[in-house]
């Protein structure tokens, strides 16, 4: 299996710290080379590790952000 190849391009906000440092994240993030994606996972304090998480492209980002702007939280 090919190794694994990303790199952080911004940082756009922190979600959560878990007790062992891990946290949830939201970043645009380039996967093997290909053009960046926004994504959400956790990541190792050093940033080498991480879990599996989700990236959605610009039209995703914000057909996800129309659909919780119209969900009620309350």
């Amino acid at each position: 299996m090919d190794e694994l190849r990303f790199e952080i391009i911004r940082r756009i906000g922190e979600l959560s710290v878990s007790s062992k440092g891990w946290t949830k994240e939201v970043n645009l993030v380039s996967w093997n080379d290909r053009p960046a994606k926004v994504d959400i996972r956790e990541w190792d304090p050093s940033h080498e590790k991480m879990k599996k998480g989700i990236t959605l492209t610009k039209d995703e980002v914000l057909k996800l952000k129309e659909s919780l702007n119209n969900y009620d939280l309350t």
